[in-house]
């Protein structure tokens, strides 16, 4: 039998009309024979106005614990008013938040930015599975979890990560993720009014838009993206959850440390005040690219600029740049360092500050360090990378 885990954001519950549009959908799949767990997220709005009451009431003595109990009414509150009107449409329904007995995340001890305890968070939401065999559907909170007997809270976006980690636990057919958008656009619409809707998407890919601003789905949700599982994104004003929307695709492959496998070649272009000079970064791409050499990483400062390709192309390109450097009045000289070994390193264990200690405690000093929101690229002299290699992955273990 088909398992299906909805999500349900703010918006997709903001008033009575959507909520009874949502438990309707439900419905819909529920008499079709399907088994669904549904994960709400409370009342849009309804966190932002708590808090600010427990501000304006409480102001600088509110604890986390209080914290965390006080935001928490929202999705306590949404579940039963949800499990209501299924029970109303003739589904059977039960609520779950985290003072049930069935209460299913479990996490460590921090109010507010709890982490999840994967081992006890699986064996309890398996418990769930007793009501689904009953033709039973459990609205649960998201958002919430639990330490001992007090109530923790994952975050911004954590109903995302109810959700998807359900999802992997119960080994769902599929997770929907119903918000007030269509699905994932190429950009945002309030800026470009053309923006498309994306058919799909890869879990890389929307963790990267999802880092870097994009609100539709919560980054840290997909770390529990199975790949067997489907996952989509709809909006609620369809009624329907087999609306199309954008589905993910993914993960394929994941190495949250992964070395390239040939020696990575850098080459440097000296010149004068080169960051001011209009064209000449496009220029140095463009060269590689109009002769089938891929570049890697560029890295421009203001009297160079130093280019990364696998060290298979670096004499064409060494050769090109020469004949370059030595037509362009604003280009001096180049020079090819040492060999490098280049890392791609997207485990949240290893960031700027640990990567950090950890090239300084052995004494290694990396030939460049990129940082970004998603990944860190780097690069150390190539007789490094064995030593390099077993460090990171003994210290993401």
């Amino acid at each position: 039998m088909d398992l299906i885990v909805a999500k349900f954001g703010g918006t997709s519950v903001g008033n009575g009309g959507r909520i009874k549009k949502a438990a309707e959908s439900i419905a819909k799949e529920y008499k079709k024979g399907k088994q669904v767990v549904v994960v709400v997220s409370a009342v849009n709005k309804t966190t932002d106005d708590l808090i600010k009451l427990a501000d304006d009431a409480i102001t600088c003595n509110l604890t986390d614990r209080q914290h965390a109990e006080i935001v928490g009414m929202g999705e306590r509150t949404c579940v039963r008013l949800f499990s209501a009107t299924l029970e109303s449409l003739g589904v059977k329904s039960t609520y779950i938040d985290p003072y049930s007995d069935l209460w299913p995340i479990i996490t460590d001890s921090n109010y507010l930015e709890a982490k999840i305890d994967f081992d006890k968070t699986n064996e309890k939401v398996n418990k769930l599975r007793n009501l689904l065999d009953q033709g039973i559907v459990p609205v649960v909170c998201g958002f919430l979890g639990k330490s001992g007997n007090h109530m923790t809270t994952l975050g911004r976006g954590g109903s995302d990560i109810t959700a998807f980690l359900i999802g992997e636990c119960l080994n769902a057919n599929e997770v929907i993720i119903v918000t007030d958008v269509d699905g994932v656009l190429s950009t945002d619409p309030r800026k470009i009014s053309d923006a498309k809707l994306l058919e799909s998407i890869t879990v890389d890919e929307m963790k990267t838009l999802a880092t870097h601003g994009a609100q539709v789905l919560h980054p840290n949700a997909l770390d529990y993206k199975h790949p067997k599982i489907d996952a989509k994104i709809i909006n609620f004003e369809h009624g329907d959850l087999s609306s199309k929307g954008t589905k993910i695709i993914g993960p394929k492959d994941y190495k949250p440390i992964d070395l390239y496998e040939n020696p990575v070649a850098s080459i440097t272009i000296v010149g004068k005040s080169l960051l001011n000079k209009v064209g000449i970064v496009s220029t140095l791409s463009n060269i590689l690219l109009e002769n089938g050499i891929n570049l890697f990483k560029m890295n421009p400062h203001h009297n160079s600029i130093t280019v990364f390709i696998d060290s298979k192309d670096a004499n064409k390109a060494y050769e090109l740049y020469h004949d370059h450097v030595i037509e362009n009045k604003d280009l001096s000289s180049i020079s090819r360092d040492k060999d490098t070994a280049m890392f791609s390193i997207t485990t949240p264990e290893i960031n700027e500050i640990t990567l950090t200690h950890l090239l300084v405690e052995n004494d290694i000093e990396p030939v460049l360090i990129n940082y970004t929101k998603t990944e860190i690229l780097l690069f150390v002299e190539w007789e490094f990378k064995y030593e390099v290699s077993k460090l990171l992955n003994t210290y993401k273990n």
